[in-house]
C-alpha cells in the first residue's frame, strides 16, 4: 500500500477526492507555495477538493503520468519529491512538488508544499533543434 505519503501521491495522480480525504488528517495543518500564491487550510476536504484537485489540478487538466516519486526523512519529518506530466490545453507540462508532512497514525496533519509550477514540455523535434543549437 505505501507509506502515507505514496498513498497521498497516488490520490492526486489518480483525481481521487475521497482518496485524498481519506489520507488528510481533519483538521489538517497545510501550506504550500506555488509560483503565483501562498496557500493556507485548515480542512482535509478543502486543501483535497478545493486546493489540490480544484484549482492546481482542475477539471481541465488531465494527470498523465506520475514521472518519478522519492520518499525520505529529514530528522523526524517525512518528504517526497514527485513529478507529474500534466495535460493542459492540449500541452503536455512537468510540475514537480517537494512535500514534507508529520502524519498522525495513516493520516497527515501538518503538510507543506513546494511547487515548481507548470513547465512546459518540449516535444522531441523541438528538443532536437535546440541540442543541434546548443
Amino acid at each position: 500500500m505505501g507509506s502515507t505519503g505514496e498513498r497521498f501521491v497516488r490520490a492526486v495522480v489518480a483525481r481521487d477526492i475521497p482518496g485524498l480525504r481519506g489520507v488528510l488528517a481533519d483538521p489538517v495543518d497545510f501550506q504550500a507555495l506555488t509560483p503565483g500564491r501562498h496557500w493556507q487550510a485548515s480542512s482535509g476536504a478543502e486543501v483535497a477538493g478545493e486546493i489540490i484537485l480544484g484549482r492546481w489540478f482542475g477539471a481541465g487538466d488531465d494527470i498523465v503520468e506520475l514521472c518519478s516519486m522519492q520518499a525520505g526523512r529529514v530528522a523526524d519529518r517525512e518528504h517526497l519529491a514527485y513529478r507529474l506530466r500534466v495535460r493542459r490545453s492540449g500541452r503536455d507540462y512537468l510540475v514537480e512538488q517537494q512535500a514534507y508532512y508529520d502524519a498522525d497514525g495513516p493520516r497527515i496533519a501538518w503538510l507543506r508544499i513546494l511547487c515548481s509550477g507548470y513547465q512546459p514540455v518540449m516535444d522531441e523535434f523541438a528538443a532536437d533543434v535546440a541540442a543541434d543549437q546548443g
